[in-house]
């Protein structure tokens, strides 16, 4: 049952407004659409304006939330397809990514954060093999990998990390991974955004930090994450407000998706490779 409140997924709060006000969003400058993509559905919403922007209450860009297989975990039988679905939609935010910097953000010691730090361990990292060894790693693009943490144990911002990261290695694109926050029970842990507008790390919980955007950072930016948790609140019930609830399953679904993630952008940024080869070099 989708529940209004907040949610990082722009297609829930597409699905959230009524018949006329869809009607009155998609004059506006928002467009959405459903298809299939390796088998699986994929909706998609695009906000082209600023009246389409305040309308959804998400920045302007293209948002793809694909839904994962039942089963979904390395091994299954629908992963190769939920990892190239993931691929291909990093391909349709950003055509360009032979230099790419990608920011695994979260907080890796509490479970429904840690999706960034999961991911980040089935990445495939060539930057540096790249510049030692050009002609033996010529079929690799130029992927480096950074793990900003959060405010919290830094003490430094995430966006002030990266932004520092862009400004000496001058990536094409910079992929952020992040977990957020949904408002349908039955889709946490099952399904994946892919946008071409940022991300403002920890949004969904309501405690946002500095934006990550191509306006920010001066490079085309990727956001890719997995709703974890649900705002009690919105369930309306007394004394639920601040509290988050996530599946409870949710440490082998966050892995799951981690890894549909990590193979997802490996895929996108080193096309000449396939899973079986992944799996062999993430091993």
């Amino acid at each position: 049952m989708l529940y209004k409140g907040r949610t990082d997924l722009a297609t829930e709060s597409f699905r959230q407004l009524d018949g006329s006000a869809r009607e009155l969003t998609e004059k506006q400058g928002v467009i959405a659409a459903r298809e299939q993509l390796h088998g699986l559905e994929l909706m998609a919403v695009e906000i082209l304006s600023g009246q389409g922007s305040q309308a959804l209450g998400k920045p302007l860009g293209k948002y793809y939330t694909l839904d994962l297989p039942q089963r979904f975990e390395r091994g299954a039988e629908q992963f190769e397809a939920a990892a190239r679905a993931v691929g291909e939609l990093i391909g349709r935010c950003c055509k360009k990514h032979d230099s790419v910097l990608v920011a695994a953000l979260g907080n890796p010691d509490i479970t429904p954060d840690a999706l960034g730090s999961l991911a980040a361990s089935g990445i495939l990292v060539t930057r540096h093999l790249k510049q030692q060894a050009p002609a033996d790693f010529a079929a690799f693009s130029s992927l480096a990998l950074c793990r900003p943490g959060v405010l919290g144990t830094s003490g430094i911002e995430s966006a002030q990390q990266v932004k520092l990261l862009c400004s000496r290695l001058c990536p094409d694109l910079v992929i952020v991974i992040d977990a957020l926050a949904g408002s349908d029970p039955e889709r946490l842990c099952r399904c994946v955004q892919v946008s071409s507008a940022g991300i403002s790390p920890g949004s969904g919980v309501g405690n946002d930090r500095q934006e990550l955007s191509a306006e920010t950072l001066g490079v085309p930016v990727v956001s890719i994450g997995i709703p974890t948790v649900i705002d009690a609140g919105i369930f309306g019930e007394e004394g639920l407000s601040g509290l988050f609830v996530t599946p409870r399953s949710i440490d082998a679904l966050v892995r799951s998706g981690a890894r549909v993630i990590a193979y997802g952008i490996n895929l996108a940024v080193h096309s000449g490779l396939g899973i079986g080869d992944i799996d062999m070099l993430v091993s």
